[in-house]
């Protein structure tokens, strides 16, 4: 792809998201749309991982781009379920990391379509820190992800 290409692309899909709004708004607010209510819950996406030796640092917890990575996927995929269209990450809006996460844990990734836009869906994601031998877990990671829809030529399509 040309520069001037990837920048109208670009500047396609900047104008295209929806970046307002989030889970819990109505339409006019910039949430769901009520009737798309149980499409987005249809399209809830939960993946669990084990944090072993090779996803931690030197302080035994987990890297943080391989979390990075995980709910980028997770997103992903809950956003694909949701537009069954081809879908690309175009922007990640504040990650916070609340608690470390231990080698020998659980971690369990949901993403949730927060938003719809004309060619965006924002994807919540949150991770949940489980220990494999007690009982109870802790909020860890929370993120929003936007996805765009795109044609076989990656521009900007309707994502419904």
């Amino acid at each position: 792809m040309t520069d001037s290409k990837k920048s109208e692309w670009a500047a396609g899909i900047n104008a295209n998201v929806g970046m307002s709004g989030g889970a819990g708004k109505n339409a006019s607010e910039g949430g769901i749309p009520p009737e798309l209510e149980t499409r987005v819950a249809a399209s809830e996406t939960r993946i669990t991982k084990a944090i072993f030796p090779f996803n931690t640092n030197h302080h035994d917890t987990l890297f943080g781009g391989d979390a990075l990575s995980w709910m980028d996927e997770t997103a992903f995929i809950a956003a694909t379920r949701f537009a069954r269209k081809s879908l690309v990450t175009v922007s990640t809006d504040r990650i916070d990391f609340r608690a470390a996460i231990p080698g020998g844990s659980l971690v369990e990734f949901v993403a949730r379509v927060s938003h719809v836009g004309r060619t965006s869906v924002r994807v919540q994601v949150d991770a949940w820190l489980e220990s494999m031998y007690r009982e109870g877990r802790e909020h860890a990671i929370s993120g929003c992800f936007t996805m765009v829809a795109v044609d076989a030529d990656k521009r900007p399509i309707p994502v419904l």
